[in-house]
């Protein structure tokens, strides 16, 4: 069963926003209601069962910073090129160069 949750996305676009602003409060000023939603994605890829709306808002309240950063580090790691990633991750989390 392949579920569209594209159709949801302006409808859970309050708790993406809320989300991302939670996570540049934790110091990752480079969290983007984009990657958050590839994260969300992520997260339900295997899902089989159908997901309710309120059930797909709580997947992305309860999002915990470690999982947005594994997504993250699996996705620098996925890239075809690994030396044009160098530095994505600290871009990403928002560390500067010392």
């Amino acid at each position: 069963m392949k579920q569209q949750f594209e159709v949801w996305k302006d409808d859970v676009m309050p708790a993406l926003q809320s989300k991302v602003e939670e996570f540049q409060m934790l110091g990752y000023n480079k969290a983007t209601v984009d990657h958050l939603w590839k994260s969300v994605m992520y997260k339900l890829r295997k899902k089989k069962d159908y997901v309710h709306l309120h059930e797909f808002v709580n997947v992305i309240l309860t999002l915990r910073a470690p999982d947005y950063m594994n997504y993250l580090t699996v996705e620098s790691y996925n890239a075809t090129d690994w030396f044009a990633n160098e530095g994505v991750m600290e871009e990403l989390v928002g560390e500067e160069d010392k």
